[in-house]
């Protein structure tokens, strides 16, 4: 089929998807430009014909048919009047070699775009595999309805923490099944990391963090925030458990590794509900949408929020893919250098083997984002001068008896305090 160049002539209509295109021959639907004018494929075919043969028609009638879709292969002349009357000019019409070099060179472009298909980067069936794994995982362990947060100790924005108000959230927690205190890890066993690993091994926490009524304090928020902390550290675990080679590590060194960077996943974490638009994180319905005055109330400074806002906004912005997102927490939580880790050869070997994964998935989904690996990796350092002020302000907290009663336990043990 011989093709037609199209004018470089432009209307207003054509940009315009609500406005039917119509040939301006005939008045059927028009397929674009033609020789110079709007047209259908068949009234372009005509005039191509008529062109290249140098055909000469009369009109059996007075010369001024009106030309319909219907009607138009009744009378040639006046068809093709009409195709010079809209504009159509048989300069534009290529010769049979143009046509055949045009379509070579389109036949050309295709196999050279195969090509490229082909070369491009793909991964491999085991690099697909533990990235799949780890999309599963986060989304068993995080729950983006943020349904669990209405079990916390609820949010109290303005004045102290009254008692009335703890004595509430615990009747509200007692009358929900598998809640706080009656989460399994209650009664004759602590949460604490080693007994929750344990009970990883075999199925995830749907349990919530225990909490204790409060006597009162100035920070009205940091109830609530260290409910909210306990809880994303139980999910932190049960998205650990799941990351290909963590479960194979000793027990000591997994602890290690969640003791040193809990935080900095949750960090990780908090990015998927946090908001360009106010600065803040949005969890559900507005009690829950959390603002840095919010963080505030439960004892944090502005030496770390100032620079955990600068990390989020600079995280949103690399606008990861899901999958890279997953890979940078496990990688995150792997790190050999942590505080505490023994087989650091091990861990590293595992942090290495997602580093490839994540650089191989970068090459095949962003061709051009070579820059985008380091960037990532920048994040995670930001995140260790994050994580040594959160845990210093946590500390601060649990030396200071009026607000340590107000962390959990799994918060005072991850974050250096004692458990009591």
């Amino acid at each position: 089929m011989e093709s037609a160049v199209s004018t470089s002539t432009q209307v207003p209509d054509e940009f315009d998807r609500n406005v039917p295109r119509i040939c301006g021959v005939c008045g059927d639907k028009a397929t674009g430009f033609h020789f110079n004018a709007m047209t259908c494929e068949g009234c372009k075919g005509f005039f191509r014909r008529s062109m290249k043969r140098k055909a000469s028609f009369t009109c059996p009638f007075n010369g001024s048919c009106t030309i319909t879709k219907d009607n138009r292969r009744h009378c040639q002349a006046c068809r093709l009047k009409r195709c010079l009357d809209i504009g159509m000019m048989k300069e534009f019409i290529l010769t049979d070699e143009e046509v055949q070099r045009k379509k070579e060179l389109i036949q050309r472009r295709k196999d050279e775009e195969a090509q490229r298909e082909v070369q491009k980067p793909q991964l491999s069936e085991e690099q697909r595999s533990i990235i799949d794994t780890l999309v599963d995982a986060h989304h068993k362990t995080y729950d983006d309805s943020y349904s669990d947060f209405s079990r916390f100790r609820p949010p109290v924005r303005e004045g102290p923490v009254t008692r009335s108000a703890s004595r509430a959230a615990s009747l509200h927690s007692d009358a929900s099944s598998d809640s706080f205190s009656h989460s399994p890890e209650s009664g004759d066993r602590k949460m604490n990391l080693s007994n929750l690993l344990m009970m990883y091994q075999e199925q995830g926490l749907n349990s919530s963090p225990d909490s204790k009524e409060d006597e009162g304090t100035g920070l009205s928020m940091l109830p609530h925030l260290a409910d909210l902390v306990s809880y994303s550290i139980q999910k932190v675990i049960g998205f650990a458990k799941s990351i290909p080679g963590f479960r194979e590590l000793t027990a000591e060194d997994q602890i290690a590794l969640l003791k040193s960077s809990a935080i900095e996943v949750i960090m990780l974490r908090s990015n998927q509900s946090f908001s360009l638009e106010d600065m803040s994180w949005s969890c559900g319905g507005p009690e829950f949408k959390y603002c840095v005055n919010d963080v505030t109330k439960a004892g944090h400074t502005l030496e770390l929020l100032e620079p955990l806002v600068k990390f989020q906004v600079g995280l949103k912005k690399l606008n990861l893919h899901e999958e890279e997102h997953v890979l940078l927490m496990a990688i995150c939580l792997l790190s050999p250098d942590r505080p505490g880790v023994q087989d650091h050869e091990r861990v590293e070997a595992l942090q290495d083997r997602l580093s490839e994964v994540l650089q191989a998935y970068i090459r095949a989904h962003h061709p051009g984002g070579c820059l985008l690996y380091a960037k990532m990796i920048q994040k995670l350092a930001d995140l260790r001068s994050l994580n040594e002020e959160h845990s210093k302000q946590y500390r601060s907290l649990s030396f200071q008896p009026e607000h340590s009663m107000q962390l959990t336990p799994l918060v005072l043990e991850v974050f250096g305090g004692q458990v009591t």
